[in-house]
C-alpha cells in the first residue's frame, strides 16, 4: 500500500481518528487537532463502519466504472478488423466509436501499426547453377592503425590518428562461395578494374570461367574503364539496384563475416600483422 505524497493522514492516523471519536471527543475537535476539516474525518469514520479496517486504505483515484467505457466485446471486435487491415478511420465508423477511442485501443494491443501485421517474407535465396556464372564483388574500407583500437579496448582515446586507409576489395563466386580477397590503398577505377584481372585470372586458374559480375552503384563500378575491362575479359557486367545492398547478398554477407572474425576477431599490434594474417584466415 502506497500512501500519497500529500495526504495528510495515514491509516494508522486515520484509525487513531475513529478511536477518539469513538471514545466521547467530538468529530470538530479531533479534526482541528490533527489539521483536517471536519468533512474528512467524517469520510473516514463513514468508511470505517461500513467496511472496517480495511476502509481506511487508500483507493485508486480511477472510478470505479463509467458510461463511456468501451465494452470488451467492442474491443475484441476492433482488434479483429485491424487485423483485418482495416483503417482506423473505418473501424471507428463500423463500431460507431470516436477515432481517438479506437486509435487508444488499438495502441494498447499492439495494433497501431500496420508493420506487424505484414506477413514476413522469407529472404530470396539464390545459386547459379554453375561455378563462374556470377562473381559479386564490393570494397569495404578500413582504418590503419599502429597500436590495438577502440573496438577491441573500448577507449575511444587512444586513435591511431593520420594513418589513413586501406580498402579490401573482394570477390565471391555466387555457386562455389570461392573468394578472392586483396587489400589495396584505394577504390578508384583503377584500382577495381586491376583488382578484377587478377580475381578472373585466379578463378580461371582453378577451372572457373567467370561469366558475368555483380557490383553495386560505386563510382568505380559505373566507370568506362570498368566496362571495357569486363568487355576484355569476356564478362557481362550487372549492378544491384540503387540503395538496396540486400541485391548483392553473397558479397555483403561475406564481408560482415571477414569483418567481424578476421579483421576485428582479434588485437592486432598494427594494421600490418592484420594484413599478414588475411592469407590464413582465407584459406582457413
Amino acid at each position: 500500500m502506497h500512501v500519497h505524497r500529500n495526504a495528510r493522514t495515514t491509516p494508522e492516523l486515520r484509525l487513531s481518528i475513529v478511536e477518539r471519536v469513538q471514545e466521547g471527543e467530538p468529530v470538530q475537535e479531533v479534526a482541528r487537532a490533527i489539521g483536517i476539516s471536519r468533512t474528512t474525518a467524517y469520510k473516514w469514520l463513514r468508511r470505517f463502519r461500513a467496511e472496517g479496517p480495511s476502509g481506511l486504505l487508500d483507493r485508486s483515484s480511477r472510478p470505479p466504472g463509467g458510461k463511456h467505457w468501451t465494452e470488451p466485446d467492442d474491443v475484441v471486435l476492433i482488434g479483429q478488423l485491424r487485423r483485418a487491415r482495416l483503417l482506423m478511420r473505418d473501424i471507428a465508423k463500423r463500431v460507431r466509436k470516436a477515432l481517438s477511442t479506437v486509435a487508444a485501443i488499438l495502441k494498447r494491443l499492439g495494433l497501431n501499426r500496420l508493420a506487424p501485421l505484414e506477413d514476413e517474407k522469407p529472404a530470396p535465396r539464390y545459386e547459379r547453377d554453375r561455378p563462374g556464372d556470377l562473381l559479386h564483388v564490393d570494397i569495404k574500407k578500413l582504418g590503419r592503425f599502429r597500436a590495438v583500437g577502440h573496438r577491441i579496448h573500448g577507449q575511444r582515446g587512444h586513435r591511431s590518428r593520420g594513418m589513413g586507409w586501406e580498402y579490401v576489395h573482394v570477390c565471391v563466386d555466387g555457386h562455389t562461395r570461392l573468394a578472392y580477397v586483396e587489400v589495396l590503398p584505394d577504390e578508384r577505377k583503377e584500382t577495381a578494374a586491376g583488382f578484377l584481372e587478377r580475381a578472373v585470372a585466379w578463378y580461371r586458374s582453378l577451372d572457373i570461367a567467370p561469366r558475368e559480375v555483380l557490383s553495386d552503384n560505386g563510382s568505380a563500378y559505373c566507370s568506362k574503364l570498368w566496362r571495357r575491362t569486363c568487355s576484355r575479359l569476356g564478362l557481362r557486367p550487372r549492378r544491384t539496384r540503387p540503395y538496396t545492398p540486400r541485391t548483392n547478398g553473397k558479397a555483403e554477407r561475406f564481408i560482415q563475416t571477414l569483418i567481424r572474425s578476421w579483421a576485428y576477431g582479434k588485437p592486432y599490434a598494427t594494421s600490418g600483422y592484420r594484413l599478414q594474417a588475411l592469407t590464413h584466415w582465407l584459406r582457413r
